[in-house]
C-alpha cells in the first residue's frame, strides 16, 4: 500500500479490478485489453503480495514474466521496483542487446534465485543453454503481449521455456489482442482458466483519431506544419522499417526540429539513453519502428503520428495505445498514400469505426483520393483534400 501511495496510485482501472481477484483465487488467467489501461499492475500487484504470504520466499525464482522486446523487460521490472519498493521483493530484467558485464549480472541474479524474473525469451534461452537456471519452484508464469510474442515468432522459444516450468505453477496470460493462435496457445498451457475481455483490439476513446490522405513528398512538411508553432511537448512518430526511421530523422533534422531515431540498430545502452531524453523533454520528437509500440510507457505523449499504415491492424492499435494513457487524452494520426488506402481501410473494419480524413493544409497543395473498393460495390469515391479543379465538390 505504501508502495501504491508512493506511485500515486488512487482508483483501479477495470482490467485491475476483474483480474487480480483471480489471480488472488489462484487461477489461471487470459486477460485482454488495449494498451496504457494499467494490465502491468493487474498482475504485479496480486503476485507481489502472493508472495509476501510466504513465511519464506525460496531461493529460486518464484515468478517468471515473458515479454517480446527488452524495452517492455525494462517496463515492468521498473514497475516492479515502484510497487514492491517497501516489500522487500526484488527482480531482474533478462533481455539482449547489453555487454557482458548485463549478462553477468543477469546469470549471478539467476543463480542466486532472484524471486522475479522478467525476460525475453531468446535471451532467456541463452541462459537455459547454460544450465544454471532452476525453474522447479516457480509459483506464476506470466505471459505479458503474448500476442505480439507469437508475431515475431517466439512460439518455438516459449514451448522450450513453458516444457521447463512445473506443472503446478500458476499461469496467467495478458494480451491486447485475442487472436486464434492465442486461444489455441491458452487451451495448451492453462487450467481451467478464467477469461476478461476488456474493449478487445480498440484504441482507448480519449484518443481523437484522424488522417491525412498524403503523397510521400509531402509527409515532411506536413509534419513540420503541424508540430511548429504548438505546444506538443512530446510527439511520437512511428514508421515501418529502420531505413525509413532513420531517414525522417535526418529530414526532420534539417528543419530544424528537436528529433532523435530509435531502432535495432542503437546498442542497448543508446536505446536507453534516446528513451530517458525523451521521457524527460529533452527530446521532442522520436521516431520509432515498431520495437518500441508496446514498450514505451510515458504518459504525456500529446501526439502519435504514423508515417506509413500499419501492415497490421493489431499493430495501429499498439502503436496509437502509446498516447492517451493514464486516463490522459491524445491524437493519433495517419499519413495515407495511395498504396495503402485499402490497408487503412481494414484498420477501420477491424476497430469497427471509420476515422475522419482532415483535408491537407492549403499551402502543401492537394494530396490523393481516398478511394476504397469495396466487394461487390464497385468503387467508392471519397475526396478529403483541398482542391479547385472544376466539378469538386469542397
Amino acid at each position: 500500500m505504501e508502495g501504491l501511495d508512493a506511485m500515486g496510485f488512487e482508483n483501479a482501472t477495470p482490467i485491475q479490478t476483474q483480474a487480480i481477484p483471480v489471480v488472488l483465487n489462484q487461477k489461471d488467467l487470459i486477460a485482454c485489453a488495449q494498451t496504457g489501461t494499467g494490465k502491468t499492475a493487474a498482475f504485479i500487484l496480486p503476485v507481489v503480495h502472493s508472495l509476501l504470504l510466504l513465511e519464506d520466499i525460496p531461493p529460486k525464482p518464484q515468478v517468471l514474466i515473458l515479454v517480446p522486446t527488452r524495452e517492455l523487460a525494462i517496463q515492468i521490472d521498473q514497475q516492479i521496483e515502484g510497487l514492491a519498493y517497501f516489500t522487500g521483493v526484488s527482480s531482474v530484467a533478462v533481455y539482449g542487446g547489453g555487454s557482458g558485464t548485463d549478462y553477468a549480472n543477469e546469470k549471478k541474479a539467476l543463480q542466486s534465485g532472484a524471486p522475479i524474473v522478467v525476460a525475453t525469451p531468446g535471451r532467456l534461452i541463452a541462459h537455459l543453454n547454460m544450465g544454471y537456471v532452476d525453474f522447479s519452484m516457480l509459483r506464476f508464469l506470466v505471459l505479458d503481449e503474448a500476442d505480439r510474442m507469437l508475431d515475431m515468432g517466439f512460439l518455438p522459444d516459449m514451448q522450450r521455456i513453458i516444457a521447463i516450468t512445473n506443472n503446478d505453477r500458476q499461469t496467467l496470460m495478458f494480451s491486447a489482442t485475442m487472436p486464434d493462435a492465442i486461444r489455441k496457445l491458452a487451451r495448451q498451457i492453462l487450467k481451467s482458466f478464467e477469461e476478461i475481455n476488456l474493449a478487445v483490439s480498440k484504441p482507448a476513446e480519449n484518443v481523437l483519431q484522424a488522417a491525412y490522405m498524403t503523397f510521400e513528398n509531402q509527409k515532411i512538411p506536413l509534419i513540420q506544419h503541424l508540430i511548429e508553432g504548438r505546444e506538443l511537448p512530446l510527439v511520437l512518430i512511428f514508421s515501418a522499417t529502420k531505413k525509413s526511421v532513420k531517414e525522417i530523422e535526418q529530414h526532420l533534422l534539417k528543419k530544424k526540429l528537436n528529433a532523435k531515431a530509435i531502432h535495432s540498430d542503437l546498442t542497448q545502452e543508446e536505446r536507453g539513453k534516446v528513451l530517458r531524453d525523451f521521457k524527460h523533454r529533452e527530446i521532442q520528437i522520436l521516431v520509432a519502428t515498431d520495437i518500441v509500440s508496446r514498450g514505451i510507457d510515458i504518459d504525456d505523449i500529446s501526439l502519435i503520428i504514423n508515417y506509413n499504415v500499419p501492415g497490421d491492424a493489431e499493430d495501429y492499435v499498439h502503436r496509437v495505445g502509446r498516447t492517451a494513457r493514464a486516463e490522459k487524452t491524445g491524437v493519433a494520426l495517419t499519413f495515407i498514400n495511395e498504396e495503402e488506402i485499402y490497408k487503412f481501410n481494414r484498420i477501420e473494419e477491424f476497430i469497427a469505426s471509420e476515422i475522419r480524413k482532415l483535408p491537407l493544409p492549403a499551402v502543401l497543395g492537394e494530396g490523393p483520393e481516398y478511394v476504397v473498393k469495396r466487394r461487390n460495390q464497385g468503387f467508392k469515391r471519397k475526396k478529403y483534400h483541398r482542391g479547385n479543379k472544376p466539378g469538386n465538390k469542397r
